[in-house]
């Protein structure tokens, strides 16, 4: 049957009920990398888990980064000229076969593999779900939409480890991946069912060159911030990727100025606006991604908690995005960009201050408001600022808007968990000291690579065992105080970009549309038949 059309007025009269859908789709997809943080250990076992080592347990998840952050851009630009369902639809497809592949895994280097083909899946699914939200919703409506878009984001990263907390006490390690398939599924059919498809219906000449420099320049500038903080970025496996990124996508800056359809239009960050909003996106998850790394470690090992009751404390966070994050454009409405950004900004900075206070003893309660201050901040900064994007571009462009956001969202928290991971492993080992003195080489090389493998030396270590966990608790939390410092220059740094280029309260009158959405309303959107 004909799918009833939308217009640039109203929207599509089934606008709310698909977005029901679609953020069942990006559930799933946020929801799986902090199921797997929970799960770390427990792979780590070669008793009930796989045996991985550090470097295999980093690789499980940075492969599934490294592909979704090299990929997003390319599948924004597909999602539009192909079709934005079929894209989607596509993507959770792969992402459930890979969940199946990944909860059956025989050893970490399979793991390995299929966590990459995740994020393949992944890549197809999250801008999808962004451009179909610009192209079903009027502009009016958009940014309520993408405030409830940006809390689903925060409601998987929160409830992501009380899931994987539930599932590992009673089942194997395998069930943090095999939870995914019953949701994908639910996710396709009601795909197929309710949401239209949509595509730009003047594509013009695909940009082969642009998305092979895009891949090429996102894919090493993800594998050097990787391999810089798992190595230093001294090392030769990080600087020489991150130099030849620098190249490649200087590359890609001159070919798309010059050539007639280009993939992405990077004359759109000369606009102050758009450019400081993607700055922002990627500030926030820089920080908040980096903090949440440090801190799973500090809840499961420093503190003693299980997955579950560490997976908990991160509920005042979801309660924070949930209850925001809707509201934020109601905020923006009321005071502006500006401010509620900046605001927001300043309470993710003040949250993560908390964790310079935080010691092995310090009451629970200090931690989950911490979280909590962090969620509500970002529940500010997030919608306001990806509205922003969207609003920067047609209906039709809505795609590359998507990835744009995603790409600078998921390198920012890549970075933030490489970077300040990088600190904390430095400081970590400085301030450990002696404290390996009188162990064999590989146990000594162990306990100096991670508090993990502090912890794992010393249960075999004997007598020898409860000092050695207390000079890591004391040099872990050392480094955490020091990373928790990068994490809130980072947050300033972030609210100075508000601050100075977003723009302020809008006049009470009607404003002129912009261009891009003057441009939006002159084309509409094509719907074709569901």
């Amino acid at each position: 049957m004909d799918t009833p059309a939308a217009t640039p007025q109203t929207g599509h009269p089934r606008r709310w009920v698909i977005l029901g859908v679609l953020v069942i789709s990006l559930l799933v997809v946020v929801l799986d990398n902090t199921v797997l943080n929970v799960a770390l250990r427990t792979i780590a076992d070669p008793e009930h888990g796989l045996g991985a080592t550090q470097s295999q347990l980093e690789w499980a998840i940075n492969s599934y980064t490294l592909v979704f952050a090299g990929l997003l851009f390319t599948a924004g630009i597909l999602a539009d000229r192909l079709g934005r369902r079929i894209t989607l639809i596509t993507g959770l497809a792969l992402f459930g076969i890979a969940s199946l592949t990944s909860a059956y895994a025989g050893s970490a280097d399979q793991l390995i593999a299929a966590r990459a083909l995740m994020g393949l899946g992944a890549a197809a699914v999250m801008p999808a779900t962004l451009s179909i939200i610009a192209n079903v919703f009027a502009p009016q409506e958009r940014g309520k939409a993408i405030g409830v878009w940006a809390g689903a984001v925060g409601l998987g990263v929160a409830i992501g480890p009380i899931v994987g907390g539930l599932l590992l006490e009673h089942f194997w390690w395998g069930s943090v991946f095999l939870i995914n398939v019953p949701i994908v599924v639910v996710g396709i059919v009601l795909g197929l069912v309710i949401i239209p498809e949509s595509r730009d219906p003047k594509p013009g000449r695909i940009d082969v060159v642009g998305v092979l420099l895009s891949i090429i320049g996102i894919g090493l500038l993800t594998y050097g911030v990787i391999k810089g903080g798992e190595d230093g970025f001294g090392d030769t496996l990080a600087w020489a990727p991150l130099v030849a990124a620098a190249v490649v996508l200087a590359g890609f800056v001159a070919w798309e100025r010059r050539v007639a359809f280009p993939s992405l239009d990077v004359r759109l960050f000369t606009n102050k606006t758009f450019a400081a909003s993607t700055g922002m996106i990627g500030l926030v998850f820089f920080a908040a991604m980096g903090a949440m790394f440090f801190g799973a470690f500090y809840l499961q090992l420093v503190r003693g908690y299980g997955p579950l009751a560490s997976g908990a404390l991160f509920v005042p966070f979801a309660v924070a995005q949930m209850v925001f994050a809707p509201r934020s454009a109601a905020m923006v409405k009321r005071f502006g960009p500006k401010a509620v950004s900046t605001t927001g900004l300043l309470l993710v900075a003040v949250g993560l201050a908390s964790w310079l206070f935080i010691g092995a003893t310090t009451p629970i309660w200090i931690v989950g408001a911490a979280f909590f201050l962090m969620g509500v901040g970002m529940a500010n900064v997030m919608p306001s600022a990806t509205e922003s994007i969207m609003a920067s571009l047609p209906r039709e462009k809505a795609g590359v808007g998507s990835a744009v956001s995603n790409t600078i969202r998921q390198l920012g928290g890549a970075l933030g968990v490489a970077a300040l991971g990088a600190i904390l492993s430095s400081v970590y080992r400085d301030h450990l000291g002696s404290a390996t003195d009188g162990l064999p080489a590989a146990a000594s090389d162990a306990a100096r690579e991670s508090i993990s493998g502090a912890y794992a030396v010393a249960e075999k270590a004997g007598a020898a065992g409860p000092a050695l966990i207390n000079s890591a608790n004391d040099s872990f939390l050392t480094a955490m105080h020091y990373a928790s410092i990068g994490s809130v220059i980072v947050a300033l740094l972030g609210a100075v970009v508000a601050l100075m280029w977003l723009p302020g309260k809008r006049p009470a009158t009607a404003p002129v549309p912009s261009t891009a959405e003057g441009l939006a309303e002159e084309q509409g959107v094509e719907l074709v038949e569901a």
